[in-house]
Order: structure tokens, then sequence, then C-alpha cells
């Protein structure tokens, strides 16, 4: 494996005739379970997951090809009305951008219906994409028979083409919502390699593990002022092991001993985690090494967005 722009898979394909292919994105406010869906529906990881909202920040493709039919899923970051940062301006584009672009829209809500759903389906109402809605979390309903009444009521607030209850975490319906999906792709050739699950690289991915296992370590403010940008990423043959260096940046000198904790314990944990993942993904020893440095307002920064991956 060599350097940073290096995809998980080869990105071209062989044509093929008698095909379905097209873009599905998958969307709704922070913390429904999107990324969660996206995991399960593709059978890998590949989007970072954690109970604090606003967790995914990119756009993360993936791809599932099952005989005739690739289905190209687009995780997006979670909408949500607050747009006081500009990161947040960037996640709130990067979701609503595409909702015109691709051939399904899976709206995912959970058992409670907010205002940030009321602020999702006025900009659905201007799309002409087929939209199915996703009811997720069913699992966590206690009486069934509350559900079809709930979903009739869901079918009233807009034309979907289809609105089906799930549990992306226990995999309920996945394979009926993945059936209603095809129905509603173009007949096309393959845009991906049918051994291809996604087009970010494992230097983005890599980074996207260790930011995971940071919200998962870390309080309720400080995840959303930390960014993690891969400075070394390289191929040892000589050890059999891949060495990765990262930079955490955070915001301000006061949060560099919460990430780094007593004797750099904090900090040595979080490493070991993601240590774990990295190699899981990448199928090689990893020498981790983190480091954690300031870079004032980065988050209400539009360069330092763009330096650090966010355009």
């Amino acid at each position: 494996m060599s350097e940073s722009n290096d995809v998980v898979m080869n990105f071209f394909s062989t044509p093929r005739s008698g095909t379905k292919c097209g873009y599905v994105a998958i969307i709704g406010r922070p913390n429904v379970g999107k990324s969660t869906l996206l995991n399960h529906l593709l059978g890998q990881k590949i989007s970072i997951t954690c109970r604090k909202p606003q967790t995914t920040r990119h756009q993360i493709l993936g791809v599932k090809t099952e005989g005739d039919v690739q289905t190209i899923y687009v995780d997006t970051p979670g909408i949500h009305r607050q747009q006081r940062k500009a990161l947040n301006r960037y996640m709130n584009k990067a979701a609503t951008s595409i909702v015109h672009d691709v051939n399904v829209i899976v709206w995912v809500i959970d058992e409670h219906w907010t205002d940030e759903e009321d602020y999702i389906l006025e900009r659905l109402k201007t799309t002409e994409v087929p939209v199915i809605l996703a009811l997720n979390k069913v699992d966590k309903v206690k009486d069934k028979r509350t559900l079809l009444p709930h979903l009739k009521a869901l079918y009233n607030k807009m034309p979907f083409v289809d609105v089906i209850p799930i549990s992306a975490k226990q995999g309920t319906q996945l394979d009926a919502l993945q059936t209603l999906i095809a129905k509603h792709l173009p007949e096309q050739p393959f845009v991906f390699a049918e051994d291809q699950i996604t087009d970010r690289s494992t230097k983005f991915l890599t980074a996207e593990i260790i930011r995971e296992k940071l919200m998962r370590h870390l309080g309720e403010e400080l995840p959303y002022a930390l960014a993690v940008e891969i400075e070394i990423f390289k191929d040892d043959p000589a050890e059999e092991q891949i060495y990765i260096a990262a930079t955490i940046f955070i915001e301000r000198d006061s949060q560099k001993p919460i990430i780094i904790g007593k004797g750099g314990e904090k900090l040595k944990e979080i490493g070991s985690e993601a240590r774990i993942d990295i190699r899981a993904l990448l199928g090689r020893r990893v020498h981790l090494q983190l480091w954690v440095k300031v870079k004032q307002g980065w988050s209400d920064d539009e360069r330092a967005l763009r330096s650090l991956g966010y355009d």
C-alpha cells in the first residue's frame, strides 16, 4: 500500500449490459442512524458512528453490487438548522446539495418528529427525486400496534414513493429496503468495479477512525472542536507494517490536557483503539503516532477548513 491517495479498491469497472445502477442519498437530521444504516447495507464499516450528533462531516460513498444491480449510497452529514460556524454551514451544504443530483433519496427518521424534520421536509418538496421514508429504530418500539397508524400519518406528509419501518442496528427490513431502492434505479452500466466498496482513500478512512475514537472518549463539546489530519502514511516493507503519523487539531490550549490525559493515558487509549480498527481496515500491522496541535478558530475559518479537507 503506497501513499495517501490510494482508494480502497479499483475505481474502474467493465461495462455490462442489462444492469441497473444509480446514486442513493441517505439523509436525515443528526443521530438518526444514517451511518449505521450505510455500514449494515454494505456489510462493512466505512462510515464512523457515535451516539454524539453530527459525527459525519463529509459525504461518504458506499458501493454495493449484487447481481445486476449496483447501488451507490451517499452517507451525508446530519441536516440541522443551526449554522453558526463555517463547519456547520459546510456540513449542511454537503447534505442538502445532493438531493437534486441522485436517483433515489432515503430519508431516515426515528420515532421523534422534530423541527429539524419540518426543515428537511420543506427542502424535499422541491425535488422530483423519488423519496423513500425509512422509520428507523423500530426495535425500540414496545407496542408494535402503534406502528401502522404512525406510518400512515407519515405517508400523508408528502408523496413518498414508499414508507418502511427498519432497524439499521438490528438489520430489520434492510433487504426489503434495498428491493424498494432497486425499483427506482435506472438501467445503465455500473459506475464502479464490482468489488469496490468506497471511493474514499485509505488515508481518509484512517483519519475518520481516529476521529471516531476521539468522539467516543471525549465529552459533549470537545469533539466538535477537533479535526484529524494524516501527516505521514508510509508502507514499511522491511518492518512489514504501515507507519502513520496523525495530527489532532483543536482550537484552544486548554483543550490539550483533556485529550492527552494524565501522563498521556487518554491519548494512548485512543491510539490503541484506533490502531485495532486501522489494522482491520488495512490488513497490516500498524505503527500509529498521534500529535495534538492548536489551530485557533479552525471550525469557523473557511481557509482552515479547506486546508483540512472540508471543501
